[in-house]
Parts: C-alpha cells; structure tokens; sequence
C-alpha cells in the first residue's frame, strides 16, 4: 500500500451541483495546499443520482500521494474542505451540494469499518470508475504491482463516457497541478 517514502496513492472522487465549476477549482486549491495531488481526471457533467429535479452535477476524480490513513483522509483532510465551502450534511444524501468529496481508492486497502470503506461503493458509478480507471491508466509512476492490485477491484470499464466531458474546466484544472 505504501511506497519507500510512507507515502500512500489515493483517489479522491469530486463532485458539486452548486456553483460547480468555482466550488471545484476552490476544492483543489484547499486539497493542494495540505497534500501532493498528482493527478486529475477528465470532469464530466452527469445527471443527479436519486434526485432528477435538481441541476447537474459535475464528477470527476483525483490522485493524491499521502501518509495519512483513511480515516484522517476523510476527517482531517475531506470533511473540513467540504466544510469550508459551505457543505452542511443531512438525512438526504441526494441533497445538492457545494462539494462531495469522497476515498474511493487508498492503496490496495480492502476495509468496511463501519467509519471508511474502501474500495467505496461509488466505485460501481461510471462517473467514479471511468475517472479512475482514466488515472491508472496513465499512472506510470505508481509501482506497477500496486496499479494492477487496484484495479482488479473497479468494475468492469463501462463502454460509454459517464457524461458530457468538460474539456476547459479538465485543463484548467490540470494547468492547477503543474
């Protein structure tokens, strides 16, 4: 799970249905500021799981390298930039949302613990899996042993983009990273 240097591969998935593209560009900004993000997918605009009345969301995923564990991923890292940005948790988990930021990868860490699970459910998503795959797949640097481990838990690649590609906001994001 860990590299020479203590450091664990992540992947974060990202998404937001108000004010989208500023709460995601200010979502990376704070997630660059405390971690190494390595890498950011294709983001995608895709129709609202569970809650068709509301506006689109945009998805995408990104890679991080960290020596946190899960748990301080979620609590330490994710929960207080969602926080920041006016995320505020409720009974609806369809609600609309400024930021949803979620572990769906750390490593090949399999763990249900009650608090983190991973691989994360959403992986089962295209619009988390196809980002993530889009990762691996042009992961060189991570240990190659490590790449196939996590892949063999995504499902299978679905045969059509999860959305609409947005490609501006993809390059203004990666052009974030560089």
């Amino acid at each position: 799970m860990y590299d020479t240097q203590g450091l664990s591969v992540a992947f974060i998935s990202v998404g937001s249905n108000i004010q989208p593209e500023s709460n995601i560009v200010a979502a990376l900004e704070f997630l660059r500021s405390r971690v190494r993000v390595t890498g950011s997918s294709t983001f995608y605009r895709t129709e609202p799981v569970g809650r068709p009345d509301q506006p689109e969301f945009i998805n995408g995923v990104w890679r991080i390298d960290t020596a946190l564990s899960p748990t301080q991923i979620r609590d330490e890292l994710l929960r207080p930039i969602e926080e920041e940005l006016g995320r505020r948790r409720g009974a609806d988990k369809f609600a609309p949302r400024t930021i949803d930021l979620d572990l769906v990868l750390c490593g090949d860490l399999a763990r249900d613990d009650g608090t983190v699970c991973l691989p994360h459910p959403d992986l089962a998503r295209p619009f988390v899996c196809v980002p993530v795959y889009e990762l691996l797949d042009g992961a060189g640097d991570i240990e190659p042993g490590l790449q196939r481990r996590m892949q063999r838990v995504l499902p299978d690649r679905p045969d059509v983009p999860p959305g609409e590609p947005l490609n501006e906001l993809t390059s203004r994001l990666r052009q974030m990273l560089t």
